[in-house]
C-alpha cells in the first residue's frame, strides 16, 4: 500500500477520532439537545477554525493581505493561544467574540468576508453551558488543520455524513437535504459550465452548488477557470440553521468565498430577480409550505398562490430568463403535473417563453420516510417548445420505498443518463421507460403533465380491482411500518 494511501487513512481515522470526541464532549453538556443543537455548535467553531487557517495561507501568499478580525478575535488567539476556561471564556464568547462577528460591516460585495462572517454569525449562539466543556471542545477543533487538503478533504466527508444523520434527526425539520444521487444526476444533465452563473435559491446545506462545483471543475480545468467557477456560484437559503450548515459546507469543499445569501428568495419582486439573472438554476424548493400575503405580491395577479412551489417555478422562469443559454433542473412535488388551475396558467406561461423538454418522473419515496409526497424534476430551457419528453425512474426491484438503511443509490439513473443523449439530447428514442407527448396535446389537456407511462403494462387500466386493492393494502401497511419506526426512533433515540 502506497505511502499517500496511509497517509489519507490515517487522516480519516484521526478526524473520525476527533468527531467522536467532540460529540462526547457536547453529550455532557445541559445547554445541547441532540444533533439539531450539537451539530450548529460544532460547525460555528469548525467555520472560525477553518477561516483562521485560510486567512494564514492568504497573508503568506498575499501581500499587504489585511485579516479581516483583530488579532483578540482570531482563533489563533482566543482558542488555540489561550488556555482560558470555565466562566471566562463563556464570557469572551459571549458577549465579545459572537457580537463582534455579528457586527462586522463589509463592501456588501458578494464573496466580502467581512459580510460572510456577519450573516453566518447573525443567529448563531453559544448554546454551551459548560466553559470547560466548551475548552475541551475547542481543543477538539484545534487538531483540525484546513491548510492541509487532506484533512479538508475528509472533513468535508465526514461533515455530509453529519448533515444526514442530522436530517434523520430532524424529522419534518429535514428538508434541506436531497439525495446526492439525485443532484448529482440534475446537475449532470444540466451541465453547467465554467463562466456561467449558477443559483440554488432554496440551497439549505449547499448540495447542489458543491456538486456544480465538482462537476464545473472536473476534467482539464485551469487555475483561473476554478476561481472563475466559484464566482459564477450562488446561492440563497431562508433558514438561519441551514445557511449556517450551509457556509460550512462550501468552506470545506474549498469554495472559500461563495456568493451565500441568508434571504427569502420569493421576497424579491420578478422585476428586480430578472434584472440579477443567471445562466443555470438546480433547486429543490420547499414542497406544501403557504407564503404570505406580502410575498405573493411580488407575483403577478393572474399567477398569484401561497403555495410555495408554484412561486419558486415563476421565480426561477424569470431569474434565467434574459440568458440565452439559461436552463434548469427543479424537484417539484405531484401536484405541480397535475394541477390545471392557477398552476395551469404558470405552465402555460412555462411553455411558451421556455422549452420544457423533460419531465423525471421520480420513484415513490425518495423523500420518505419525511416525506412520501410523489416528486419529480422538471428540465426546461430558453428557446420555443418542442414535444415533451417522460422518463420514468422505477424503484428498485422489490422495494416501494427508500430507507436510511436503503437510500438511492446513483445506479438507478445510469439507463436515464445514457438515454438523455448529452447536453444536445440526441438520438433519444422511446423505450418502456422513456416517451414523448407533442405539447398540442399538453395545452389541450389544460396543461396537465401527470401522464402515466403508456409501455407500462402494469399500468391501472390493465390490472385488476383485486390486484389493485391489495397493492392499496400492502401501501398502507408499509406506510405503518414507517411511522411506526419513526415514532420508535422519536421515542427512544439516543444521542
Amino acid at each position: 500500500m502506497s505511502p499517500a494511501k496511509n497517509s489519507v487513512q490515517t487522516t480519516q481515522a484521526r478526524l473520525q477520532s476527533v468527531i467522536n470526541q467532540s460529540r462526547q464532549i457536547m453529550r455532557k453538556d445541559a445547554g445541547l439537545n441532540g444533533e439539531l443543537d450539537r451539530l450548529p455548535q460544532l460547525a460555528w467553531l469548525l467555520f472560525l477554525k477553518a477561516f483562521d487557517d485560510l486567512e494564514e495561507e492568504r497573508e503568506a501568499m498575499e501581500a499587504g493581505y489585511r485579516p479581516v478580525l483583530a488579532e483578540e478575535f482570531r482563533w489563533r488567539t482566543w482558542a488555540s493561544g489561550s488556555d482560558v476556561t470555565g466562566d471566562p471564556l463563556l464570557v469572551f464568547v459571549n458577549g465579545k467574540l459572537l457580537p463582534r462577528l455579528r457586527g462586522l460591516q463589509g463592501s456588501g460585495h458578494p464573496g466580502d468576508p467581512r459580510d460572510t462572517l456577519a450573516r453566518v454569525f447573525q443567529d448563531t449562539t453559544n448554546r454551551m453551558l459548560s466553559g470547560h466543556l466548551l475548552r475541551q471542545l475547542v481543543e477538539q477543533v484545534n487538531k483540525v488543520e484546513f491548510s492541509h487538503r487532506d484533512e479538508m478533504h475528509a472533513m468535508a466527508v465526514f461533515y455530509e455524513t453529519m448533515l444526514r444523520e442530522m436530517r434523520d434527526a430532524a424529522g419534518d425539520s429535514g428538508e434541506f437535504y436531497t439525495p446526492r444521487p439525485l443532484i448529482r444526476f440534475i446537475v449532470e444533465q444540466v451541465d453547467p459550465r465554467p463562466g456561467e452563473t449558477v443559483l440554488d435559491p432554496a440551497a439549505g446545506t449547499g448540495g447542489f452548488l458543491i456538486e456544480a462545483f465538482t462537476h464545473m471543475t472536473s476534467g482539464n480545468v485551469s487555475a483561473s477557470e476554478v476561481e472563475q467557477v466559484k464566482a459564477g456560484l450562488r446561492g440563497i437559503e431562508k433558514k438561519p440553521m441551514p445557511f449556517l450548515l450551509g457556509q460550512m459546507n462550501l468552506l470545506l469543499h474549498g469554495i472559500d468565498r461563495p456568493s451565500f445569501t441568508e434571504q427569502n428568495s420569493l421576497n424579491v419582486s420578478l422585476a428586480e430577480v430578472k434584472r440579477a439573472g443567471v445562466d443555470v438554476v438546480l433547486t429543490n424548493p420547499p414542497f406544501g409550505g403557504e407564503e404570505e400575503r406580502l410575498v405573493q405580491d411580488n407575483f403577478p395577479v393572474q399567477y398569484r398562490t401561497a403555495e410555495t412551489a408554484w412561486l419558486f417555478l415563476q421565480s426561477v422562469m424569470a431569474r434565467i430568463e434574459r440568458s440565452p443559454a439559461g436552463r434548469c433542473g427543479i424537484v417539484v412535488p405531484n401536484s405541480v403535473l397535475f394541477d390545471t388551475g392557477v398552476g395551469g396558467k404558470i405552465k402555460a406561461d412555462l411553455m411558451s417563453r421556455f422549452n420544457l423538454h423533460t419531465v423525471l418522473r421520480l420513484p415513490n419515496g425518495v423523500f420518505a420516510p419525511y416525506t412520501i409526497i410523489p416528486s419529480n424534476a422538471l428540465f426546461f430551457e430558453k428557446g420555443k417548445q418542442g414535444p415533451v419528453w417522460f422518463y420514468e425512474i422505477p424503484a428498485p426491484e422489490g422495494r416501494k420505498n427508500y430507507t436510511k438503511t436503503k437510500p438511492m443509490r446513483s445506479e438507478e439513473f445510469a439507463d436515464c443518463a445514457s438515454w438523455w443523449g448529452g447536453r444536445g439530447r440526441e438520438g433519444r428514442a422511446e423505450n418502456e421507460r422513456a416517451w414523448r407527448v407533442d405539447a398540442a396535446t399538453i395545452r389541450e389537456s389544460g396543461y396537465n403533465l401527470d401522464l402515466h407511462n403508456p409501455h407500462r403494462r402494469d399500468d391501472l387500466e390493465h390490472r385488476s380491482p383485486k390486484e389493485l386493492v391489495a397493492e392499496l393494502i400492502e401501501t398502507e401497511r408499509e406506510l405503518l411500518r414507517l411511522y411506526e419506526d419513526l415514532q420508535r426512533e422519536i421515542d427512544g433515540f439516543v444521542l
